[in-house]
Protein backbone atom coordinates (compact mmCIF):
# COMPACT_ATOMS: atom_id res chain seq x y z
CA UNK A 1 0.00 0.00 0.00
CA UNK A 2 1.39 3.35 -1.03
CA UNK A 3 -1.68 5.13 0.30
CA UNK A 4 -5.41 4.58 0.69
CA UNK A 5 -8.46 6.40 1.94
CA UNK A 6 -10.54 4.07 4.08
CA UNK A 7 -14.18 5.04 3.95
CA UNK A 8 -16.39 3.79 6.78
CA UNK A 9 -19.84 3.43 5.25
CA UNK A 10 -21.28 2.53 8.66
CA UNK A 11 -20.18 6.01 9.74
CA UNK A 12 -22.00 7.54 6.76
CA UNK A 13 -25.15 5.66 7.74
CA UNK A 14 -24.70 6.72 11.36
CA UNK A 15 -24.34 10.37 10.33
CA UNK A 16 -27.47 10.36 8.18
CA UNK A 17 -29.37 8.83 11.10
CA UNK A 18 -28.00 11.59 13.35
CA UNK A 19 -29.08 14.25 10.86
CA UNK A 20 -32.53 12.70 10.60
CA UNK A 21 -32.75 12.91 14.38
CA UNK A 22 -32.10 16.65 14.18
CA UNK A 23 -34.33 17.31 11.18
CA UNK A 24 -37.69 16.73 12.82
CA UNK A 25 -40.38 16.24 10.20
CA UNK A 26 -38.16 17.46 7.35
CA UNK A 27 -36.82 15.04 4.78
CA UNK A 28 -33.05 14.63 4.42
CA UNK A 29 -30.98 15.17 1.29
CA UNK A 30 -27.48 13.69 1.28
CA UNK A 31 -25.27 16.00 -0.77
CA UNK A 32 -22.82 13.82 -2.70
CA UNK A 33 -21.27 16.42 -5.00
CA UNK A 34 -17.52 16.46 -5.62
CA UNK A 35 -17.34 12.66 -5.38
CA UNK A 36 -19.10 12.81 -2.01
CA UNK A 37 -16.61 15.37 -0.69
CA UNK A 38 -13.81 13.02 -1.73
CA UNK A 39 -15.32 9.94 -0.11
CA UNK A 40 -16.69 8.25 -3.24
CA UNK A 41 -20.04 9.33 -4.62
CA UNK A 42 -21.79 6.10 -5.55
CA UNK A 43 -20.88 4.10 -2.44
CA UNK A 44 -21.74 6.97 -0.11
CA UNK A 45 -25.01 7.72 -1.91
CA UNK A 46 -26.09 4.10 -1.47
CA UNK A 47 -25.15 4.17 2.22
CA UNK A 48 -27.03 7.43 2.73
CA UNK A 49 -30.16 6.03 1.11
CA UNK A 50 -29.91 2.91 3.24
CA UNK A 51 -29.94 5.18 6.30
CA UNK A 52 -33.05 7.03 5.19
CA UNK A 53 -31.92 9.91 3.00
CA UNK A 54 -34.83 10.37 0.61
CA UNK A 55 -33.00 12.84 -1.65
CA UNK A 56 -29.52 13.07 -3.15
CA UNK A 57 -27.93 16.34 -4.18
CA UNK A 58 -25.20 17.09 -6.71
CA UNK A 59 -23.69 20.31 -7.97
CA UNK A 60 -23.30 19.49 -11.67
CA UNK A 61 -25.48 17.41 -13.99
CA UNK A 62 -22.74 14.91 -14.84
CA UNK A 63 -22.71 13.83 -11.20
CA UNK A 64 -26.45 13.21 -11.17
CA UNK A 65 -26.30 11.27 -14.43
CA UNK A 66 -23.47 9.14 -13.06
CA UNK A 67 -25.65 8.25 -10.07
CA UNK A 68 -28.46 7.18 -12.39
CA UNK A 69 -26.09 5.10 -14.52
CA UNK A 70 -24.93 3.39 -11.33
CA UNK A 71 -28.51 2.37 -10.59
CA UNK A 72 -29.33 4.92 -7.87
CA UNK A 73 -33.04 5.66 -7.81
CA UNK A 74 -35.04 8.16 -5.79
CA UNK A 75 -34.99 11.92 -6.05
CA UNK A 76 -31.84 13.70 -7.18
CA UNK A 77 -31.49 17.48 -7.37
CA UNK A 78 -28.76 19.16 -9.40
CA UNK A 79 -28.22 22.91 -9.15
CA UNK A 80 -25.19 24.26 -11.00
CA UNK A 81 -25.97 24.60 -14.70
CA UNK A 82 -24.47 26.47 -17.63
CA UNK A 83 -25.96 27.05 -21.08
CA UNK A 84 -25.64 23.97 -23.25
CA UNK A 85 -25.54 21.52 -20.34
CA UNK A 86 -27.38 18.18 -20.83
CA UNK A 87 -30.82 19.39 -19.76
CA UNK A 88 -32.66 16.88 -21.96
CA UNK A 89 -30.61 13.97 -20.67
CA UNK A 90 -31.33 15.08 -17.10
CA UNK A 91 -35.06 15.27 -17.80
CA UNK A 92 -34.95 11.80 -19.36
CA UNK A 93 -33.10 10.54 -16.27
CA UNK A 94 -35.78 11.93 -13.94
CA UNK A 95 -33.40 14.42 -12.31
CA UNK A 96 -34.79 17.49 -10.55
CA UNK A 97 -33.32 20.70 -12.00
CA UNK A 98 -32.63 23.93 -10.15
CA UNK A 99 -33.57 27.09 -12.03
CA UNK A 100 -32.21 30.49 -11.01
CA UNK A 101 -32.75 32.55 -14.17
CA UNK A 102 -34.96 32.80 -17.23
CA UNK A 103 -32.27 31.42 -19.55
CA UNK A 104 -32.20 28.18 -17.55
CA UNK A 105 -35.99 27.93 -17.56
CA UNK A 106 -35.95 28.28 -21.36
CA UNK A 107 -33.42 25.44 -21.63
CA UNK A 108 -35.59 23.27 -19.39
CA UNK A 109 -38.65 24.03 -21.51
CA UNK A 110 -36.75 23.06 -24.66
CA UNK A 111 -35.62 19.84 -23.00
CA UNK A 112 -39.19 19.02 -22.00
CA UNK A 113 -40.39 19.54 -25.57
CA UNK A 114 -37.55 17.44 -26.96
CA UNK A 115 -38.16 14.53 -24.58
CA UNK A 116 -41.94 14.73 -24.34
CA UNK A 117 -41.64 14.69 -20.55
CA UNK A 118 -42.55 17.20 -17.88
CA UNK A 119 -39.45 18.50 -16.12
CA UNK A 120 -39.32 18.91 -12.34
CA UNK A 121 -37.79 22.21 -11.31
CA UNK A 122 -36.79 23.95 -8.08
CA UNK A 123 -36.75 27.75 -8.25
CA UNK A 124 -33.78 29.13 -6.33
CA UNK A 125 -33.89 32.54 -4.67
CA UNK A 126 -30.76 34.52 -3.87
CA UNK A 127 -31.58 35.64 -0.34
CA UNK A 128 -28.17 37.12 0.35
CA UNK A 129 -25.41 34.64 -0.46
CA UNK A 130 -24.74 36.41 -3.74
CA UNK A 131 -23.84 33.35 -5.79
CA UNK A 132 -26.39 31.31 -7.74
CA UNK A 133 -30.06 32.15 -7.30
CA UNK A 134 -32.56 34.71 -8.53
CA UNK A 135 -32.34 38.24 -7.13
CA UNK A 136 -35.51 39.64 -5.50
CA UNK A 137 -36.08 42.16 -8.31
CA UNK A 138 -36.16 39.30 -10.85
CA UNK A 139 -38.14 36.84 -8.73
CA UNK A 140 -41.60 37.88 -9.96
CA UNK A 141 -40.62 37.40 -13.61
CA UNK A 142 -39.11 33.97 -12.92
CA UNK A 143 -42.15 32.81 -10.95
CA UNK A 144 -44.58 34.02 -13.59
CA UNK A 145 -42.61 32.39 -16.40
CA UNK A 146 -42.38 29.12 -14.47
CA UNK A 147 -46.11 29.12 -13.83
CA UNK A 148 -46.77 29.66 -17.55
CA UNK A 149 -44.43 26.76 -18.40
CA UNK A 150 -46.29 24.67 -15.82
CA UNK A 151 -49.63 25.57 -17.39
CA UNK A 152 -48.21 24.49 -20.75
CA UNK A 153 -47.32 21.10 -19.27
CA UNK A 154 -43.58 21.60 -19.71
CA UNK A 155 -42.49 21.85 -16.09
CA UNK A 156 -43.70 21.13 -12.60
CA UNK A 157 -42.44 23.50 -9.94
CA UNK A 158 -41.75 21.08 -7.10
CA UNK A 159 -39.31 23.09 -5.00
CA UNK A 160 -38.44 26.56 -3.72
CA UNK A 161 -35.03 26.97 -2.16
CA UNK A 162 -32.08 29.09 -1.14
CA UNK A 163 -28.71 28.81 0.60
CA UNK A 164 -27.16 30.44 3.66
CA UNK A 165 -24.00 32.53 3.68
CA UNK A 166 -23.16 32.34 7.40
CA UNK A 167 -25.08 29.43 8.94
CA UNK A 168 -21.80 28.26 10.50
CA UNK A 169 -21.75 31.47 12.57
CA UNK A 170 -24.81 31.23 14.85
CA UNK A 171 -26.16 34.67 15.64
CA UNK A 172 -24.73 36.28 12.52
CA UNK A 173 -27.20 39.01 11.48
CA UNK A 174 -27.38 37.70 7.91
CA UNK A 175 -29.12 34.52 9.08
CA UNK A 176 -32.34 36.23 10.19
CA UNK A 177 -32.27 38.49 7.13
CA UNK A 178 -31.92 35.52 4.79
CA UNK A 179 -34.69 33.57 6.51
CA UNK A 180 -37.02 36.57 6.19
CA UNK A 181 -36.09 37.01 2.53
CA UNK A 182 -36.70 33.33 1.83
CA UNK A 183 -40.09 33.40 3.52
CA UNK A 184 -40.99 36.45 1.43
CA UNK A 185 -39.94 34.66 -1.77
CA UNK A 186 -41.93 31.54 -0.82
CA UNK A 187 -45.00 33.58 0.12
CA UNK A 188 -44.92 35.44 -3.19
CA UNK A 189 -44.57 32.26 -5.22
CA UNK A 190 -47.30 30.43 -3.34
CA UNK A 191 -49.67 33.40 -3.56
CA UNK A 192 -49.18 33.34 -7.33
CA UNK A 193 -50.08 29.65 -7.46
CA UNK A 194 -46.86 27.67 -6.95
CA UNK A 195 -47.51 24.54 -4.89
CA UNK A 196 -44.08 23.17 -4.00
CA UNK A 197 -43.47 19.71 -2.61
CA UNK A 198 -40.46 20.98 -0.69
CA UNK A 199 -39.12 24.28 0.54
CA UNK A 200 -35.49 24.00 1.62
CA UNK A 201 -32.71 26.22 2.86
CA UNK A 202 -30.74 24.38 5.57
CA UNK A 203 -27.22 23.16 4.85
CA UNK A 204 -25.24 21.09 7.37
CA UNK A 205 -24.65 23.81 9.99
CA UNK A 206 -28.22 25.05 9.71
CA UNK A 207 -29.56 21.52 9.98
CA UNK A 208 -27.58 20.94 13.17
CA UNK A 209 -28.02 24.35 14.81
CA UNK A 210 -30.96 26.26 13.26
CA UNK A 211 -34.20 24.27 13.52
CA UNK A 212 -36.20 27.27 12.33
CA UNK A 213 -34.54 26.81 8.92
CA UNK A 214 -35.56 23.20 8.33
CA UNK A 215 -38.80 23.76 6.39
CA UNK A 216 -39.62 20.57 4.39
CA UNK A 217 -36.11 19.33 3.52
CA UNK A 218 -32.59 19.71 4.89
CA UNK A 219 -29.42 19.30 2.85
CA UNK A 220 -26.68 17.38 4.66
CA UNK A 221 -23.30 17.96 3.07
CA UNK A 222 -20.21 17.81 5.27
CA UNK A 223 -22.21 16.34 8.17
CA UNK A 224 -22.89 13.26 6.04
CA UNK A 225 -19.17 12.46 6.23
CA UNK A 226 -18.86 13.10 9.96
CA UNK A 227 -16.81 16.29 9.89
CA UNK A 228 -18.00 19.21 11.99
CA UNK A 229 -19.20 22.16 9.90
CA UNK A 230 -18.76 24.36 13.00
CA UNK A 231 -15.37 23.26 14.36
CA UNK A 232 -14.93 26.37 16.50
CA UNK A 233 -18.12 25.46 18.37
CA UNK A 234 -18.53 21.68 18.33
CA UNK A 235 -16.49 18.57 17.66
CA UNK A 236 -18.03 15.83 15.52
CA UNK A 237 -18.71 13.77 18.66
CA UNK A 238 -20.56 16.67 20.27
CA UNK A 239 -22.81 16.79 17.20
CA UNK A 240 -23.33 13.02 17.20
CA UNK A 241 -21.20 12.54 14.08
CA UNK A 242 -18.46 10.05 13.18
CA UNK A 243 -15.74 10.96 10.64
CA UNK A 244 -15.92 8.50 7.76
CA UNK A 245 -12.49 8.90 6.13
CA UNK A 246 -9.14 7.64 7.37
CA UNK A 247 -6.21 8.60 5.15
CA UNK A 248 -3.27 6.21 5.50
CA UNK A 249 0.06 5.70 3.76
CA UNK A 250 3.18 3.56 4.15
CA UNK A 251 6.66 4.69 5.07
CA UNK A 252 8.76 4.53 1.90
CA UNK A 253 12.21 4.94 3.43
CA UNK A 254 13.96 5.73 6.71
CA UNK A 255 17.39 7.29 7.12
CA UNK A 256 19.61 8.94 9.69
CA UNK A 257 20.89 12.44 8.88
CA UNK A 258 23.40 14.72 10.61
CA UNK A 259 22.64 17.99 12.32
CA UNK A 260 22.13 20.81 9.84
CA UNK A 261 20.84 18.55 7.06
CA UNK A 262 18.27 20.33 4.87
CA UNK A 263 14.99 18.72 3.87
CA UNK A 264 12.95 19.09 0.67
CA UNK A 265 12.82 21.95 -1.82
CA UNK A 266 14.26 25.24 -0.67
CA UNK A 267 15.73 23.75 2.49
CA UNK A 268 13.12 25.56 4.57
CA UNK A 269 13.85 23.12 7.42
CA UNK A 270 17.18 21.85 8.76
CA UNK A 271 17.70 19.18 11.38
CA UNK A 272 18.70 20.83 14.67
CA UNK A 273 20.50 17.66 15.73
CA UNK A 274 21.24 14.25 14.31
CA UNK A 275 17.84 12.83 13.46
CA UNK A 276 15.90 10.06 11.78
CA UNK A 277 13.72 11.00 8.82
CA UNK A 278 10.83 8.97 7.37
CA UNK A 279 9.65 9.49 3.81
CA UNK A 280 5.89 9.33 3.19
CA UNK A 281 5.02 8.79 -0.50
CA UNK A 282 2.09 11.19 -0.90
CA UNK A 283 2.15 14.87 -1.82
CA UNK A 284 0.13 17.68 -3.25
CA UNK A 285 -0.67 15.64 -6.37
CA UNK A 286 -2.58 13.38 -3.97
CA UNK A 287 -4.30 16.31 -2.29
CA UNK A 288 -1.91 16.86 0.62
CA UNK A 289 -1.99 20.64 1.10
CA UNK A 290 1.36 22.30 0.39
CA UNK A 291 0.33 25.02 2.83
CA UNK A 292 0.74 22.39 5.58
CA UNK A 293 4.50 22.27 4.95
CA UNK A 294 6.40 21.91 8.25
CA UNK A 295 3.04 21.80 10.03
CA UNK A 296 0.94 18.81 8.97
CA UNK A 297 0.52 16.17 11.70
CA UNK A 298 0.72 12.38 11.29
CA UNK A 299 0.66 9.30 13.49
CA UNK A 300 3.58 6.86 13.11
CA UNK A 301 4.18 4.01 15.51
CA UNK A 302 1.53 5.30 17.87
CA UNK A 303 3.15 8.74 18.19
CA UNK A 304 2.12 12.09 16.76
CA UNK A 305 4.76 13.59 14.53
CA UNK A 306 4.97 16.66 12.31
CA UNK A 307 6.10 16.73 8.70
CA UNK A 308 9.14 18.87 8.02
CA UNK A 309 10.15 20.88 4.99
CA UNK A 310 7.95 21.52 2.02
CA UNK A 311 5.29 19.10 0.85
CA UNK A 312 6.37 18.02 -2.64
CA UNK A 313 4.23 16.74 -5.48
CA UNK A 314 4.53 13.08 -4.50
CA UNK A 315 6.07 12.94 -1.03
CA UNK A 316 6.86 14.59 2.26
CA UNK A 317 9.26 13.95 5.13
CA UNK A 318 8.58 13.40 8.83
CA UNK A 319 11.16 14.02 11.55
CA UNK A 320 11.28 11.09 13.98
CA UNK A 321 14.04 12.55 16.12
CA UNK A 322 15.57 9.59 17.92
CA UNK A 323 12.51 7.44 17.17
CA UNK A 324 12.48 4.56 14.74
CA UNK A 325 10.36 3.28 11.89
CA UNK A 326 10.68 0.72 9.13
CA UNK A 327 9.76 0.93 5.45
CA UNK A 328 6.21 -0.31 5.13
CA UNK A 329 5.11 0.98 8.54
CA UNK A 330 1.68 2.59 8.51
CA UNK A 331 1.32 6.36 8.62
CA UNK A 332 -2.08 7.80 9.53
CA UNK A 333 -2.48 11.31 8.20
CA UNK A 334 -5.97 11.78 9.57
CA UNK A 335 -8.98 9.83 10.77
CA UNK A 336 -11.67 9.97 13.45
CA UNK A 337 -9.09 10.64 16.17
CA UNK A 338 -10.07 7.59 18.24
CA UNK A 339 -6.50 6.28 18.37
CA UNK A 340 -4.83 9.62 18.89
CA UNK A 341 -4.40 10.18 15.17
CA UNK A 342 -4.85 13.67 13.70
CA UNK A 343 -8.22 14.64 12.25
CA UNK A 344 -9.13 16.42 9.05
CA UNK A 345 -9.73 19.51 11.18
CA UNK A 346 -6.15 19.27 12.49
CA UNK A 347 -4.90 19.33 8.91
CA UNK A 348 -7.21 22.24 8.11
CA UNK A 349 -5.70 24.20 10.97
CA UNK A 350 -2.17 23.31 9.85
CA UNK A 351 -2.89 24.43 6.28
CA UNK A 352 -4.95 27.51 7.11
CA UNK A 353 -8.03 26.16 5.37
CA UNK A 354 -11.24 24.28 6.18
CA UNK A 355 -11.85 20.57 6.63
CA UNK A 356 -14.19 20.61 3.61
CA UNK A 357 -11.14 21.24 1.42
CA UNK A 358 -8.93 18.72 3.19
CA UNK A 359 -11.20 15.74 2.54
CA UNK A 360 -12.48 16.85 -0.87
CA UNK A 361 -9.05 17.39 -2.41
CA UNK A 362 -7.74 13.84 -1.78
CA UNK A 363 -6.98 12.84 -5.35
CA UNK A 364 -7.71 9.92 -7.62
CA UNK A 365 -4.23 8.40 -7.13
CA UNK A 366 -5.36 7.47 -3.63
CA UNK A 367 -7.72 4.47 -3.89
CA UNK A 368 -10.86 4.42 -1.77
CA UNK A 369 -11.31 1.28 0.29
CA UNK A 370 -14.84 0.84 1.57
CA UNK A 371 -15.60 -0.64 4.97
CA UNK A 372 -19.10 -1.68 5.97
CA UNK A 373 -20.45 -2.15 2.46
CA UNK A 374 -23.88 -3.77 2.15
Amino acid sequence: MRAEARIDLDAVRHNIAAVRGRAGSAEVMAVVKADAYGHGMVACARAAQQAGASWLGTAIPGEALRLRRAGLDGRILTWLWVPGDPFAEAVEADVDISVSALWALREVEDAARATGRTARVHLKADTGLGRNGCQPHDWAALVESALKAEADGLVQVVGLWSHFACADEPGHPSIALQLAAFRDAVDYAEQRGVTPEVRHMANSPATLLLPESHFDLVRSGLATYGVSPVPDLHTPAELGLRPAMTLAASVASVKRVPAGHGVSYGHTWHAEAESTLALVPVGYADGIPRHASSAGPVLIGGQRRTLVGRVAMDQFVVDLGDGTAEPGDEVILFGPGDRGEPTAEDWAQAAGTIAYEVVTRIGSRVPRVYLGAR
